[in-house]
């Protein structure tokens, strides 16, 4: 009868530390799963008036910071820089609209990226 109990006893035992184990991964994983679920709502809850936005000058960029722009690509960015080198410094935003491929819409989408200074 002291062989089965000594048996039950180590059996307590191993299920013991089991769920000692079991819970410590579960705690591990529950802290990494909050975690990283903390970093993705931070992410997408900047506000906007904390986002820095660096105006790019049609007058001055080259053809490598204007392809930075939304929906200007390597190509449309060279056009603009030969229009500019042909035609002399933009007047306003608006004179971008006489660089073919760009129109009121594109114009649009990037008033708020993009600025013009007085000469080259």
């Amino acid at each position: 009868m002291g062989a089965k109990l000594k048996a039950v006893r180590t059996e307590l035992i191993l299920l013991g530390l089991t769920a000692v184990f079991l819970g410590g991964l579960l705690t591990v994983s529950y802290r990494d799963r909050t975690t990283a679920e903390v970093a993705v709502t931070a992410e997408h809850t900047l506000p906007p008036e904390e986002v820095e936005v660096t105006l790019v000058d049609l007058n001055t960029a080259e053809a490598e910071e204007l392809a930075t722009l939304p929906g200007i690509g390597e190509g449309l960015a060279k056009r603009i820089v030969d229009y500019r080198t042909e035609h002399g410094p933009f007047e306003g935003p608006e004179g971008l609209m006489e660089v073919s491929g760009i129109g009121e819409k594109k114009l649009e989408e990037l008033r708020d990226y993009i600025t013009v200074s007085n000469g080259a």
